[in-house]
């Protein structure tokens, strides 16, 4: 049987808008999805565990409970972020079939799931980057899975060169692909007028025909509906 934390009792003023008693980890999680959309508003540095806990409409006290400090829940918050991250791509890679063009496909496309590419979680993602109290943190809980990414990725660019014949660096390539990626996030998240994460993905695809042009041409991409038309 799940533990069920104590009941929570909201601060003076906060709707009590959630149930009384939840599954510790259930609770921790609505925390985790809070402190995300609070640092997405505020930024990491300005994130508190009261503004975590007015986002969630639930008391301070409670994330107290949870996490004690404000270090372990951006910690927490980061590894969730992370481990959701890598469960995604992995997950895409292990349901697309054994070829390379296949797999490659889905562990780009996959960044711009719905369930990924929020923008609460661009805008987090770019707070624990960008901000140099985040960075230290971001570079210890995530350099692991990055690398983990990073070599996938570049393990897919090389077998396109011994399966088809292509003759790319495989290092520079994946690294390309990478950080155009990380590109069309940033746009998505600062543009005024951002385009949508289908356009996203169109984009990252333009880039990858670039060195896979018989398995990737962008007319073949939209006749299979993979991605749309370049609009007019």
């Amino acid at each position: 049987m799940a533990a069920i934390e104590q009941t929570d009792t909201p601060e003076s003023g906060t709707p009590d808008s959630q149930p009384r008693k939840m599954p510790r980890d259930a609770r921790r999680v609505q925390l985790i999805e809070a402190t995300i959309e609070t640092i997405a508003r505020f930024g990491y540095s300005r994130t508190t565990m009261s503004e975590v806990a007015r986002m969630a409409g639930l008391s301070h006290g409670l994330v107290n409970f949870h996490f004690q400090t404000k270090e372990n829940l951006l910690s927490e918050t980061l590894l969730y972020l992370s481990g959701e991250y890598r469960q995604n791509w992995t997950g895409a890679v292990e349901a697309a079939g054994a070829g390379a063009a296949e797999q490659l496909y889905a562990m780009l496309a996959a960044d711009f799931r719905p369930e990924i590419c929020t923008p609460g979680r661009l805008a987090a993602w770019c707070s624990f980057w960008g901000e140099t109290s985040g960075r230290p943190l971001y570079q210890e809980k995530c350099g692991s899975n990055d690398e983990q990414y990073n070599q996938y990725l570049e393990t897919l660019c090389r077998r396109m060169n011994e399966d088809h014949g292509y003759t790319v660096d495989p290092t520079r390539t994946a690294r390309v692909l990478r950080v155009t990626t990380e590109g069309v996030w940033l746009d998505m998240m600062t543009m005024q007028s951002p385009y949508d994460a289908s356009e996203a993905l169109a984009t990252l695809m333009v880039c990858v025909t670039a060195f896979f042009p018989r398995h990737f041409s962008v007319e073949g991409l939209v006749a299979e509906g993979l991605v749309r038309a370049v609009p007019q």
